[in-house]
């Protein structure tokens, strides 16, 4: 192995390393209890050090306020870290120094009853799959025109098209909400999905693979009496799976990540997607770091694992629409 890719390679290392640290502190903060967060435990290490308080029998988590000979002004928590007692008085004999390795697994379960993220779960699914199928509907057919006819202005639209890109959100946040406003659609479902069922770089990465495909295919589907739709449908789409299925997963996932559409878009409870849930889980329990790690860990794993399953594809099209390099 040469210099060059002894370089190479150390680059590439620490740069996964860093993309890879922020998911490994919110797996960690994830199991641990609340009392160390606060204490500013907020590492990678899984050694708690608590306070423990017995009474009746019964263990509470103690945050010493101030010892007074033989007693010490504790605040007492229960395993939910809720305050039990503030300012209580107890014989320091009763307090005892634990330093063990301890993974609040159930952390899990008491972010996910928290606030109601079964129904953010299933909304968050009905908006990302309708955008999913608009985006491919509407990809494909836009694709279509821009890479196989020859029409007036098809450059300068395409690259008006291409140009929209470099607009951030906030800039047409207002105009369309002032227009959804007009057509009724605020805090309806309507207003996360039908704006969303045309994606520029949807259009882009179908039309650099449609590009690819030989010109020699039309002519003989022409030929044979095939119309553009039905070239589309059973030449051009089946040839083009791989790129189909990236769009799909780059489309699903970023309708699930969406947070300020739909933060300003609904307003309703029943409406609230998944990372407008988990802004509100902050909010409405700011100090439960360990919770809101908990429920930010179990809101990624579908797309983790749709991923996993699907990088494969992910990798190929890069290759095939020449976006890799």
């Amino acid at each position: 192995m040469n210099f060059k890719k002894i370089i190479t390679y150390f680059i590439l290392g620490f740069c996964g390393l860093v993309m890879v640290i922020p998911f490994a502190w919110m797996l960690t903060t994830s199991v641990k209890s609340q009392l160390e967060v606060n204490k500013g435990n907020v590492g990678f290490s899984f050694f708690e050090e608590s306070d423990i308080y017995t009474e009746n029998g019964k263990d509470y988590y103690a945050t010493i306020v101030k010892e007074d000979a033989d007693s010490s002004y504790v605040h007492l928590f229960d395993v939910e870290m809720n305050r039990i007692r503030s300012y209580a008085k107890v014989p320091n004999t009763a307090i005892r120094h634990e330093k063990k390795v301890k993974l609040h697994w159930e952390n899990f379960a008491l972010a996910f009853n928290k606030v109601p993220f079964g129904r953010y779960f299933l909304n968050t699914i009905i908006v990302s799959c309708c955008v999913v199928i608009g985006v491919l509907i509407t990809g494909s057919l836009a694709s279509y025109a821009f890479a196989t006819m020859k029409f007036k202005g098809q450059d300068f639209i395409f690259y008006l098209f291409i140009s929209m890109m470099m607009v951030p959100q906030p800039v047409y946040l207002i105009p369309s909400y002032v227009l959804l406003n007009h057509l009724g659609w605020i805090d309806t479902y309507q207003a996360l999905i039908v704006p969303w069922i045309a994606n520029i770089f949807t259009i882009f990465l179908l039309r650099q693979q449609f590009k690819t495909i030989p010109r020699d295919l039309f002519d003989a589907a022409e030929i044979d009496g095939c119309s553009r739709f039905k070239i589309l449908w059973k030449i051009v789409l089946p040839l083009s799976k791989s790129v189909i299925a990236t769009a799909a997963i780059f489309g699903f996932i970023g309708s699930w990540n969406s947070f300020m559409w739909p933060l300003i878009m609904t307003d309703s409870p029943e409406l609230r997607v998944l990372q407008v849930g988990l802004s509100y889980f902050s909010q409405e329990a700011s100090t439960q770091t360990s919770l809101l790690m908990a429920a930010s860990t179990f809101s990624i794993l579908p797309l983790v694992i749709l991923f996993v399953i699907a990088q494969k594809q992910i990798i190929a099209s890069f290759a095939s629409s020449g976006l890799k390099g």
